[in-house]
């Protein structure tokens, strides 16, 4: 009576990524569920819980996204997830959606100190993955500098602060990473090529991997 192959929520994944997998045409299907984390836009963003998830048939599509949520505020309450210095538990969520998007795991709470830093002198973050959720381009390695202009409360390079929702369901790691930064001064990191990320407090720097990074992008190195 259960789905064998089940639904899969991957890490990463977002609001929009688990509709498409339960079929749902119309969000007006969910429009009534009640999020784990209560947020100021009733979002459910961040809080589906990756796992393989199985439904015995003909159940609804809300009591799918409910089971899911449950999930999360369960793992939630295993990995302890509190507000962090002076960040809540919604914001520490939305950090560690962040943190999923743009490090590798190896990473995780190095980016997470990045990002802390940054919000610390309120410089904005400038990350290329809140951007492309906005707009609807997630995925995409490059980021023209046209889209760092489109106006959305997602474009961290437009607006200071966090995003006002997670843009993704974060992995435990990624949670715990947003609880547990590593320590350090900076300010940039940049993937120059596929498992080197780089870390640094210094813009000349930085800016000099910048080059570097172009220039494997236009070698294929990222393909």
């Amino acid at each position: 009576k259960r789905i064998v192959a089940g639904v899969n929520v991957k890490e990463g994944s977002t609001l929009s990524d688990v509709l498409k997998l339960l079929k749902v045409k119309k969000v007006s299907e969910i429009k009534n569920i009640v999020p784990a984390i209560t947020n100021s836009n009733n979002s459910l963003e961040g809080q589906l819980q990756p796992a393989i998830y199985s439904f015995e048939s003909g159940t609804s599509i809300s009591a799918k996204i409910s089971q899911m949520l449950a999930a999360f505020k369960s793992a939630s309450e295993t990995l302890k997830l509190a507000p962090f210095d002076k960040y809540s538990i919604y914001q520490v969520l939305t950090i560690a959606s962040l943190i999923q998007v743009e490090g590798d795991v190896n990473d995780f709470s190095k980016v997470a100190r990045v990002i802390y830093n940054r919000l610390k002198i309120n410089m904005p973050l400038q990350l290329n993955s809140s951007v492309q959720y906005g707009i609807n381009l997630r995925g995409q390695i490059a980021l023209s500098k046209k889209a760092t202009t489109i106006d959305t409360p997602y474009n961290t390079y437009l607006h200071t602060g966090l995003p006002p929702t997670p843009i993704c369901n974060p992995s435990a790691a990624a949670i715990l990473a947003a609880m547990r930064p590593a320590q350090g001064d900076w300010l940039y990191f940049i993937t120059v090529k596929p498992k080197d990320t780089r870390f640094t407090s210094d813009f000349k720097i930085f800016s000099d991997w910048n080059t570097e990074y172009n220039s494997n992008l236009a070698k294929g190195l990222f393909k």
